[in-house]
């Protein structure tokens, strides 16, 4: 084709083909193709994985949608659904124990990440500060409580002398902060470009407005990050509960699905249609793990989304 043009390729301006959104990326000069038996190992190991995570899942989402009378031609758990119903949902949500014990996993699991970001956040800025005061001496001792702890016993002593027992700060406050989530965000805000840092401290700008103009827009994909780190904590946590509370009404949902699970009770405020045999006890307990899960698995994708714009957004060359 060149020779019948009567043109050359020019050396200097070769294109470069650029990898579509689904193709795979280019491969270093070094690394050799992969053989066709190696791809079918990797994606039977993929497929194999995927699974074993999804089939578990399969069959509790399917057996809590299906009837007592499928339940029982089944002998138990469910894989082929035979129609769907929403019975166990809708006693679920429609008042009562388990709906009161969401709505307290929801408040108890945003209020909670907000205070653990603002004082991890806090403490990681400070830190952070070569010249901040006694850094290094809270950092030790911040460090001394990964490898030693008071214990339960008087965890729980120092908790019922603050008044905290039957309170939703008890669902809060022993576990607030995490030292390795504070030593993930010092490090961070440590690789942040010192220059930046004094530019703004010559144009007049305080600590406060370094942290919330400068390093928290430079660090969202690690805040986002430690944000699920702590939402996932408190969503799933059930043994504060289990020790600090005595009132069932201020029971999370984790421990009202221990309850119903591993017990065998029945919620307080659901319709007699189980005594009565209209609704199956199994189906009630798939559907509660289902609530328990579904936030996590909806948001999980979207938030990963998010981490990667903020590593690309908070980037700095040096």
């Amino acid at each position: 084709m060149t020779a019948v043009l009567g043109t050359r390729p020019d050396p200097g301006k070769t294109r470069v083909r650029k990898p579509g959104r689904w193709s795979a990326p280019p491969r270093p000069v070094w690394e050799e193709e992969p053989s066709p038996a190696g791809q079918a190992g990797k994606g039977l190991a993929l497929g194999l994985a995927c699974l074993a995570i999804l089939f578990p899942l399969w069959i509790v989402v399917v057996t809590s949608l299906q009837t007592k009378r499928t339940i029982d031609e089944a002998g138990g758990l469910v894989v082929i659904p035979k129609g769907i119903t929403f019975v166990a949902y809708q006693e679920l949500l429609g008042g009562g124990q388990v709906q009161r014990a969401a709505l307290v996993s929801v408040g108890v699991t945003v209020v909670g990440t907000l205070f653990s970001m603002a004082v991890s956040v806090l403490c990681a800025y400070g830190l952070s500060r070569s010249g901040s005061l006694g850094h290094r001496w809270i950092l030790m001792s911040l460090l001394a409580t990964m490898f030693f702890g008071a214990g339960l016993i008087p965890t729980y002593l120092l908790v019922q002398a603050l008044g905290l027992t039957d309170t939703y700060l008890a669902l809060i406050l022993p576990s607030a902060v995490s030292v390795f989530n504070i030593l993930v965000l010092r490090a961070f805000f440590m690789n942040i470009s010192q220059e930046l840092v004094d530019s703004a401290r010559i144009d007049g700008a305080g600590e406060w407005r370094i942290l919330f103009r400068i390093v928290m827009p430079l660090s969202r994909a690690v805040v986002a990050v430690i944000s699920l780190f702590y939402a996932v904590g408190y969503w799933s946590a059930w043994f504060n509960a289990s020790i600090y509370l005595t009132d069932q009404d201020m029971m999370p949902l984790q421990n009202v699905m221990i309850q119903l699970v591993q017990k065998q009770e029945r919620p307080v405020g659901l319709s007699a249609q189980i005594n009565t045999g209209q609704l199956s006890p199994l189906a009630i307990q798939m559907a509660v793990m289902v609530l328990a899960l579904l936030p996590v698995a909806v948001l999980s994708p979207f938030v990963q989304k998010h981490f990667k714009k903020g590593m690309l957004t908070g980037a700095v060359k040096g």
